[in-house]
């Protein structure tokens, strides 16, 4: 591996891997499904699950990217030497690059709302928070375009640097400010009249509305909350030097995506109480029924700015480990060769994004299987590539690889937790994620 294909620091390895993880998941989806699917009970089952499933993965996932350091799509085979399962690393690079495809659709919704309610600020649009449609935004080719262009190019650009000059040192801006942004909306909810109606609704326990789909989203939400299955988590740890400690920076990435997502429900619900709202799935949240909740707050619009600028930066921390798991495949670690082919596969990212964001416009009459072109890539991803991968990561690491290797990829273990750990991606986990995967099929 080359000097520059490295982190420089613990700190930068943690920020960029948490911000990986953070993205929309954690900062929108966790908000509506905490409310949609028990509150506080939800919260629990979710924390249960993180820290049992999705921790012994993450831990898993830097082990093997620690002791392989390699690009994913030959990780595999070395560790192996069986040549034919680096197809893992291929789902995962295949898998990567049809999310990229549609997570920059929304990215770029969140850049033409940046756009247009930062006009209304500086009063070059007269037009209030309610003035803005959605449904004619995205149905706009012209906008959707030029707005997923630019997070495609944003995204593009940070890749180019590499991994010290451009993911690190973004990550280390991003994420902290993306923490006092959302402290900041928070206190303003928090300061609402009827405010505390909004923490009851999201942290009391509503017990009667625990059930087995509960439950299950509970636990796709830990799963993929953490990123885990895409083999990114495996790309980021390839880079760390040997020295560094994976245990405690998959704990504090945990904690930190922990942290945010019950964040993003202190912003979001006590705003919504506040003003008699109820929550929506999807884009209706961020773009329906926020701006009508700020629209209602003391300089409203220039909290909702504050917040979309947040949530343009979930989105890119995550949209950055997409494209670099891309670029790491391709270049295989020669990063005189970074450059073109983070531009390469942007555009190719770029094209096939195209008929996802038709899909609210010119294609949105073509449904098939899960619904649109892009509830379809969305099912693809979510429902069958990352399951695939994560059952398959599990499957190589408790069968296949030698024990002491991964004691050794584990690190030092004073709490002796090694054990424990193996057993459960031995005989547990497996099981875990083969029940996730053919529930949310059926």
């Amino acid at each position: 591996m080359s000097k520059q294909s490295q982190w420089k620091t613990s700190t930068g390895f943690i920020l960029a891997s948490a911000g990986s993880a953070i993205g929309l998941g954690a900062m929108w989806k966790f908000p509506y499904m905490a409310g949609l699917y028990g509150g506080g009970a939800f919260l629990l089952m979710f924390l249960i699950f993180t820290i049992l499933i999705g921790l012994p993965l993450l831990v898993m996932e830097f082990t093997v990217g620690k002791i392989g350091r390699t690009y994913t799509t030959e990780i595999y085979g070395k560790l192996t030497n069986r040549k034919w399962l680096n197809i893992i690393g291929w789902n995962g690079n295949i898998a990567v690059f049809v999310l990229f495809g549609f997570y920059s659709v929304i990215g770029g919704w969140i850049i033409i709302y940046i756009s247009i309610v930062l006009m209304q600020l500086l009063h070059v649009l007269p037009q209030s928070l309610s003035d803005i449609h959605f449904e004619s935004i995205i149905s706009n080719p012209v906008y959707t375009v030029l707005g997923q262009f630019i997070f495609i190019s944003i995204t593009c650009a940070i890749v180019m640097l590499g991994v010290e000059k451009g993911l690190e040192k973004a990550s280390k801006v991003m994420i902290p400010l993306l923490f006092i942004f959302l402290l900041v909306v928070v206190g303003k909810a928090l300061s609402l009249e009827g405010a505390m109606e909004g923490v009851k609704y999201l942290l009391e326990p509503r017990i009667s509305e625990i059930t087995m789909e509960s439950m299950l989203f509970a636990l796709g939400q830990s799963f993929f909350a953490l990123s885990l299955g895409t083999t990114g988590m495996i790309t980021y740890a390839s880079y760390a030097p040997k020295a560094m400690t994976i245990k405690s920076s998959a704990l504090t990435i945990v904690i930190m995506n922990i942290f945010i997502s019950i964040l993003a429900g202190l912003a979001i619900f006590p705003a919504l109480k506040a003003f008699g709202y109820q929550p929506q799935e999807g884009p209706g949240l961020l773009f329906k029924v926020l701006p009508l909740v700020f629209e209602k707050m003391q300089f409203g619009t220039l909290f909702y700015v504050i917040f979309l600028i947040l949530f343009l930066f979930a989105a890119l921390t995550s949209s950055i480990s997409l494209l670099e798991l891309n670029v790491s495949n391709l270049t295989q670690n020669d990063n005189s060769k970074r450059l073109k082919v983070s531009i390469w596969v942007s555009i190719a990212v770029f094209i096939i994004s195209v008929p996802a964001m038709l899909s609210f416009s010119a294609l949105s009459h073509f449904t098939f299987g899960a619904g649109t072109i892009f509830d379809n890539m969305d099912y693809l991803v979510s429902n069958i590539l990352m399951p695939l991968g994560a059952l398959a990561t599990t499957l190589v690491v408790g069968q296949l690889l030698d024990r002491q290797q991964l004691k050794q990829g584990f690190g030092a273990d004073r709490f002796k937790l090694f054990y424990p750990w193996y057993v459960l991606v031995k005989y547990v986990l497996p099981l875990i994620i083969l029940l996730v995967f053919v529930l949310q099929l059926i």
